[in-house]
């Protein structure tokens, strides 16, 4: 009989919590990011400090509805301040939202219940509130830059209620 205490062995445990960041494969990489968007509003930070402000105004390519880039491959391309997240600069970048996978992962915590590869459905994400949809008021393109200081909201900085529960 085995013991249910003795931890699984480690061929056993995904990927994510036998792996480095550096070891992960691109496509392991890539499956991290759980969908919500919260990292494709804009964004303000106060001169001096790393203090960020979000917005709940979207990046031009964000898809509001389904949270993801509608031209993910070219996005560097066509959005200049776009940050590709690696195991590199991921430690370096402040904004993250306290729910990104990458940043959970990178400091050492596990996925929550709703991420997708936990939950083995994209939409969990949606239903525990943690993602950007149904929250994007407005799009870069309808928003100049001088009025980001009146759509900054605090949500995405927060822990959607629930979203914590459920380990």
């Amino acid at each position: 009989m085995s013991n249910p205490k003795l931890k699984a062995p480690p061929e056993d445990l995904p990927f994510w919590k036998r792996k480095t960041l550096a070891e992960m494969t691109a496509p392991e990489w890539e499956s991290l990011c759980d969908g919500c968007g919260r990292c494709c509003l804009n964004k303000l930070q106060e001169e001096g400090t790393n203090r960020t402000f979000y917005t709940d105004v979207g990046c031009k390519l964000l898809d509001g509805d389904t949270c993801r880039c509608r031209d993910y491959s070219n996005r560097r391309a066509e959005v200049k301040d776009c940050v590709q997240l690696t195991p590199r600069n991921i430690n370096r970048i402040v904004w993250l939202p306290p729910t990104c996978g990458y940043r959970l992962i990178a400091d050492g915590k596990d996925l929550y219940w709703w991420h997708p590869l936990v939950s083995g459905d994209p939409d969990t994400v949606h239903a525990a509130g943690v993602s950007v949809k149904g929250k994007v008021g407005a799009s870069e393109v309808d928003v100049p830059d001088k009025d980001l200081e009146d759509h900054i909201v605090s949500w995405p900085l927060k822990w959607p209620k629930g979203a914590k529960g459920r380990r």
